[in-house]
Formats: C-alpha cells, sequence, structure tokens
C-alpha cells in the first residue's frame, strides 16, 4: 500500500512507524526539515519538506499513485485542505484527517465533511477518542487499560495481577472449569514489557497484566474474579481544563449525576471559559503541581485524580503529588512512549497513550480485509482486533481448532445477531459473524487473509 502522511508529530511518526514496519511504501511530509530528518534516519520512509496542504508538496510525495492520504499535522484547516487536494486534484482513494477543533464536528455542521463539500472519508477526533478512554477507565477502575467492540457489546480489559489476585499460578484451561458461567477469555498477556498471545496451559504469574475479553455487562464481575473490587468514583479532580479535560468533565456531569468533580487550570482566562461550560463542577485557578491548590481541591478525600495537561511530566509529577496527599487512585495522560514505559514503576495506576489511541484508530481503516476495530498494545508489539467474516473468508464453515491460519492468535469473542458468545474448539463461525481476536504484530497479514474480501464476493 502506498500512503502519504501529512505531519510528523508524534501521532504522524508513531503512523509511519507502524506502516513501514509492514513494509508498506510511505511517504510523510511536514514543513519542519529536523521532524523530516529524524523521520527519515530513524524510519524507512520518503521525507518531504513542505507544506501538507500544497499541491506541489504532496506531489513529490508522489500522491498520484497513493491509496491513503493521512493528514495529521497540528492544524485542523491544513488537515482539510490536504484531504480536499488530494480528492479534486490526485484522486486519492481514502482520506483521513485529524480535526480537532469540536466546532467541526457538531451535527448542524457535519455536513461540511462530506464527498460533495470537504470530502473526507475518516474523521478522527484524538479529543473525543481520548475523553472516550478516560471516561472507560473512570467506570472500570479496576482495569489498567480497556477497549469497546461490537458496537458496545465487548469490552477488551487489562487487568494487573497483583500477589493478591485469586487466580495466579493457576492454569488459564482450570479457570473455565472454576467458572463455567463467565463468558469471557484471556487473550494476552504483558509480562515485564513484553506481549504474548496466551494458551490454554498458560499460568498469570504475579505481575502480569492479563487482557480478557468478555461482553459488557459481565466485566464487573471478571474484574471481582482477579480480585479488583475498586467501586467506580464519584468524588473527582481532573487537573487540566483544556480539550480533553473541559470534554471529560460535561460528560461526567452528563453520565453520573452523583459526581462530584473539580477542575484545576493554571490559565485564568480558559478557567472562567470552561467555568461557563460547566454546570455541576467546581473550577479552580491554580497550578495542579500546587500542594494548596490540590488540598483546596480536596485530594485527601478524593475518589480519583485524573492529570491532563498538555505536559507528561506535570501530569505524572501532579499525579503521584495527589497521591501522597491521599487520592485512592491515579490516572495520568501521557504522550512520551518511554514515560508510559515506567509510569506503572512510579506507582501510576493507569494511563492513558492518546498517540497509540490516534495510531489505533487509523490502523483501523489501513487494515485490509473487513476490519471493524483495532487497539494497539504495548507500542504495536500486539493489536486486539475485531473483524467481520465475510463467505469467503478461510475461517467461516469450520471448527476453530481446524483452522491452521489462527495459530499465534487468539480468538475473545464472536458476536453473531447482538449475541456475545465465549469461543471453543468446536466453536463454527459463520458469515456477518463478528470476531474479536488478539494478535502479534507479526501475524497480523494473516488475520488480514482471514477477513479478506476475494474476487468470489462479487
Amino acid at each position: 500500500m502506498k500512503v502519504v502522511i501529512c505531519g510528523a508529530g508524534q501521532v504522524g511518526f508513531g503512523i509511519a512507524e507502524r506502516l513501514a514496519s509492514e513494509q508498506n511504501d510511505v511517504s510523510i511530509v511536514d514543513a519542519s526539515p529536523r521532524r523530516i530528518q529524524i523521520a527519515t534516519d530513524q524510519l524507512d520512509v520518503r521525507g518531504v519538506v513542505g507544506h501538507g496542504s500544497h499541491p506541489d508538496v504532496l506531489a513529490r510525495a508522489g500522491i498520484e499513485q497513493a491509496d491513503m492520504l493521512i493528514a495529521v499535522t497540528l492544524h485542523d484547516e491544513v488537515n482539510m485542505v490536504a484531504c480536499q487536494v488530494g480528492h479534486s486534484l490526485f484522486n486519492v482513494p481514502t482520506k483521513v484527517a485529524r480535526i480537532r477543533a469540536q466546532t467541526y464536528l457538531q451535527p448542524e455542521w457535519r455536513s461540511m465533511l462530506s464527498r460533495d463539500h470537504m470530502p473526507i472519508d475518516v474523521v478522527i477526533s484524538p479529543e473525543i477518542e481520548v475523553g472516550e478512554m478516560v471516561l472507560r477507565r473512570l467506570s472500570l477502575p479496576g482495569a489498567v487499560d480497556t477497549v469497546s467492540f461490537g458496537d458496545g457489546s465487548v469490552v477488551i480489559a487489562g487487568v494487573l495481577c497483583g500477589e493478591a489476585c485469586p487466580v495466579v499460578d493457576t492454569p488459564l484451561n482450570q479457570l473455565t472449569q472454576l467458572f463455567p458461567d463467565l463468558p469471557a477469555t484471556i487473550v494476552a498477556i504483558n509480562r515485564n514489557g513484553k506481549v504474548m498471545a496466551t494458551r490454554s496451559s498458560d499460568q498469570i504469574q504475579t505481575g502480569d497484566i492479563a487482557y480478557f475479553v468478555a461482553p459488557a455487562d459481565q466485566v464487573g464481575r471478571t474484574l471481582s474474579i482477579f480480585g479488583h473490587d475498586e467501586i467506580p468514583a464519584k468524588r473527582i479532580i481532573i487537573g487540566g481544563g483544556g480539550n480533553i479535560g473541559l470534554y471529560v468533565a460535561q460528560e461526567l456531569e452528563k453520565r453520573n449525576a452523583a459526581a462530584r468533580i473539580k477542575v484545576v487550570e493554571s490559565n485564568r482566562e480558559r478557567a472562567q471559559a470552561i467555568a461557563e461550560g460547566l454546570s455541576r463542577s467546581v473550577v479552580l485557578h491554580g497550578d495542579s503541581l500546587a500542594r494548596e491548590i490540590l488540598d483546596e481541591a480536596g485530594v485527601a478525600d478524593s475518589d480519583t485524580m485524573i492529570a491532563l495537561t498538555n505536559d507528561d511530566r506535570v501530569n505524572i509529577l501532579s499525579c503521584l503529588l495527589a497521591k501522597q496527599l491521599g487520592a485512592q487512585r491515579i490516572l495520568a495522560l501521557v504522550n512520551e512512549q518511554g514515560y508510559a514505559g515506567f509510569a506503572h514503576g512510579l506507582g501510576i495506576d493507569a494511563y492513558v497513550n492518546p498517540r497509540q489511541i490516534t495510531v489505533s484508530k487509523v490502523l483501523q481503516h489501513v487494515r485490509r480485509g473487513r476490519i471493524r476495530g483495532v487497539h494497539s498494545l504495548l507500542d504495536g508489539a500486539g493489536e486486539m482486533i475485531e473483524a467481520e467474516a465475510l463467505e469467503t473468508s478461510p475461517l467461516v464453515g469450520r471448527p476453530l481448532r481446524d483452522i491452521d491460519l489462527l495459530k499465534g492468535m487468539r480468538i475473545g469473542a464472536v458476536v453473531r445477531n447482538g449475541v456475545v458468545m465465549r469461543p471453543s474448539g468446536d466453536t463454527v463461525v459463520r458469515a456477518q459473524d463478528r470476531v474479536v481476536l488478539f494478535a502479534l504484530a507479526d501475524d497480523i497479514k494473516r488475520v488480514e487473509q482471514l477477513f479478506r474480501v476475494s474476487l468470489e464476493f462479487f
């Protein structure tokens, strides 16, 4: 696949890194020579210095032969115009744009982003995606990672298995015997920073992060089996009143009538602006690294402190200070992958990585076959995937145990007509079933092969 990426920041670099590692033909465009130099030095990509919305720059990047244009610069308008240029002048089949300003995404204006006006095939809003991830973490405080598939019917959750975890050192096949009525499947384990697909004979060890797939209404019960009975937070402090912090506060006001929310924002004008947009939340002007501000916010009595500023170091340090002052749980927004690697070691209960979330969203549309959802683990070491099985798929009509292409993967659930089923070796996938599975990075091509659209389909 030939892909042109506009923007060589953290997100653009991350997408280029993933696609180049899978032997795609990638060109990356950025106005900064330094960013292009870093990208071409570290990745097998072609770099072009210039503005991503300029036709001559896109032409130098090879847009005429491109299958996809991904515009993820820091400026919404550049991303939108790049897609317009890619459509009008070069007839690029698929155009993806990152759009952060929520006014463009309001229902009354959304028709602007259509083929007849501003032809963008896929709109990615990082603030909404990250905000929804934070809200899922708040609703499932025992999980360190969560994602929803199957139109919300299936949840994948990662859970830290501590010394008190009741199922440590228990073979996975025995868990099925101990809890026969629990339709949850452990599909992957992160052990010492290395992720692996599970086998029935594997055992969970202390310190592992186990990833399981379960129906949405069974996630709480599954977490309790791992020793996590945490109650969803009601007293919440949000450090940072930017777009993400404001979105989380607004949604909490809508979804959780019992929530008592306090937002700490360092910019006075911004603090005044968001106070006008919130009805029940208390907005404090101050630094979330200042102890007196956290004391004023009532951190000692809080259930959860969420740090959502644009500075990773502020997020990590303010969370650690909040925990020292009495916050029961802490959750930090962490952009830099290097920081994410040791966040748990510092005592951060959970973190959210915007780059990983955005890259996962893009990969959902890059993957060949009927891929409906993608969630990247450990910066691309593995992926949780939701895909639709077609009549021509090698997966359809045969028991799962007889399908050689599944070796090294782990199916967590099959969704049929809205009903979530736990798979076994005898399970036979039917056409139009949604399959939720885990695969390591090296096995992604086989996943695409399993769910490809063959000529026989037409």
